[in-house]
């Protein structure tokens, strides 16, 4: 098969000069070609973090804010999904570009380039004084947010020798959670004593820090600059994903059901005539071949499933602690900032639990435990503890956050350097749709429910149900996690299966 063949003319190239496979060189100052880990990988995922927080932060506190610049703008609170969507169709047209463009004019370029064009949208919403500026200013956003995750991604894993994989990878994701942490109670600290303005100008800091890092701090790992651009692949790719993100993002509103089904099947037709493009295709902006590739394959296909949870989960608790519960925005921000900090707490673990139980069981055992911790979600109700609440939603975070941390690992494990940037671009694009795909099954669960019983708002047995049904997709990514090797990884992870398994 082909990745075979470029796996072991890439694996024949690193072994001869010296390299593990996967680490790029860089030129030290002596003029020596040296593994890029010398140069401190926690540095490099801090830098790359930097981006990555940014963004985190921005979402988590525009959704605070969304009803006092509806106010502002003068117009309803509905119509401010324009911008949101906005955003969306960006990150669906530009994401599978991104590889292409880091192997073309070098990772760090693009990287930095994609800071400062985040920060030009940020300073343009800022800057907004109609819904129409404002959904073009968070376009262009989006078209920043779409290179800097899976270029930042990709300028780690090139830099990054494998047996520092995770524990690059546990750096680079601890401060990204403290954007969701941070974001809520700053969120309303600004709308509260500041301007929604503000908002976006907070980005200003920390872009500037990313830039400099980036320039000063990370090498310019680059990919094979004479692959062409799929321009057909491109368009076929952005209106496919767009249509589907769309169509999702429809899905859970009321009366659009008939237009939101009619875009997800010009969506997956747009996918099926992409897919057979690609397979004529010699450099296909998204390559369907890697998912010949066994670790990578079982990571895209049990971590879209776990993905598709996450996504709702941070839907529903909120909806379901304010309409269900009665609780102000302010308290159920702070109950759900439990979640975020279970994340945050597994990150300096996950190294040891790989290398002492590999990728295999820790995603197994993980996988039954963060799937118990949504289920038991739907038995929430008002005459729950709140300290209860909160170390339910603490562990299901812990276990859920090892879950992403190993699947974002091993999906890498196999992937030759001369492929990295095609599998960063194709993983991101997988993300951001499965997340989306969570919020919109969460929501038409809610509308649905609500709909049979002839509400307005939805009940909190249908949340019950909502819960329950992520949380069986959650538990289906367990499947997939079996068909993993019992040594897979172990360049990784230091694990070695006979010892335990």
């Amino acid at each position: 098969m082909r990745w075979r063949r470029r796996n072991l003319a890439s694996m024949s190239a690193d072994v001869s000069d010296g390299l593990a496979p996967g680490v790029e060189a860089v030129t030290s100052q002596s003029g020596k070609a040296e593994p890029a880990r010398t140069r401190g990988y926690r540095v490099i995922a801090l830098v790359v973090a930097s981006a990555l927080f940014m963004q985190q932060l921005d979402g988590t506190v525009l959704t605070v804010a969304l009803p006092t610049m509806a106010r502002d703008l003068g117009t309803p609170a509905t119509g401010l999904s324009l911008a949101l969507t906005s955003y969306l169709l960006a990150l669906a047209l530009f994401i599978p570009a991104s590889g292409t463009l880091a192997d073309r004019y070098g990772s760090r370029t693009v990287f930095c380039s994609a800071i400062g064009v985040f920060l030009l949208g940020s300073v343009a919403c800022a800057q907004a004084d109609s819904l129409p500026v404002l959904v073009a200013a968070r376009f262009v956003q989006g078209m920043g947010g779409a290179m800097m995750v899976p270029v930042g991604r990709l300028v780690l894993l090139r830099s990054v020798a494998k047996e520092d994989m995770v524990q690059a990878l546990s750096w680079l994701v601890m401060p990204a959670l403290a954007g969701p942490i941070l974001g809520p109670p700053l969120g309303g600290f600004i709308v509260t004593w500041l301007d929604w303005r503000w908002i976006f100008y907070l980005n200003i800091p920390f872009g500037i820090l990313g830039v400099l890092g980036s320039i000063f701090l990370i090498p310019d790992v680059r990919g094979d600059p004479r692959a062409r651009f799929d321009v057909s692949g491109f368009l076929l790719s952005g209106a496919a994903l767009g249509c589907l993100l769309f169509g999702f993002e429809l899905a859970s509103r009321p009366g659009a059901g008939r237009v939101a089904l009619g875009l997800l099947i010009v969506g997956v037709l747009l996918g099926i005539a992409y897919i057979r493009h690609a397979r004529r295709t010699r450099d296909p902006i998204l390559d369907p071949d890697l998912m010949r590739v066994p670790t990578f394959r079982l990571s895209v296909i049990g971590g879209s499933l776990t993905r598709i949870t996450q996504g709702a989960q941070p839907f529903l608790l909120p909806l379901m602690f304010q309409i269900g519960f009665g609780l102000s925005a302010a308290k159920t921000g702070t109950i759900t900032i439990a979640g975020a900090i279970g994340a945050l707490g597994m990150k300096a673990l996950a190294p040891r639990v790989l290398r002492r139980w590999g990728f295999r069981r820790s995603l197994i055992v993980s996988g039954l435990v963060s799937s118990a911790g949504y289920a038991t979600c739907a038995l929430f109700r008002p005459d729950w503890s709140i300290p209860a609440i909160m170390v339910v939603l603490a562990v299901s975070g812990f276990f859920t956050s090892f879950q992403f941390t190993g699947y974002n690992a091993i999906a890498y494990a196999d992937i030759e350097k001369d492929r990295m940037s095609a599998a960063t671009s194709f993983y991101a694009t997988f993300q951001q749709l499965t997340l989306s795909l969570g919020i919109c099954t969460a929501a038409t669960i809610l509308q649905l429910g609500s709909w049979a019983a002839g509400r307005v708002q939805p009940a909190l047995a249908d949340f019950s149900i909502a819960f329950v049904v992520v949380a069986t997709i959650s538990a289906a990514a367990i499947v997939w996690n079996r068909r993993f090797a019992a040594d897979a990884g172990a360049a990784m992870s230091g694990h070695h299966a006979g010892k335990s398994d």
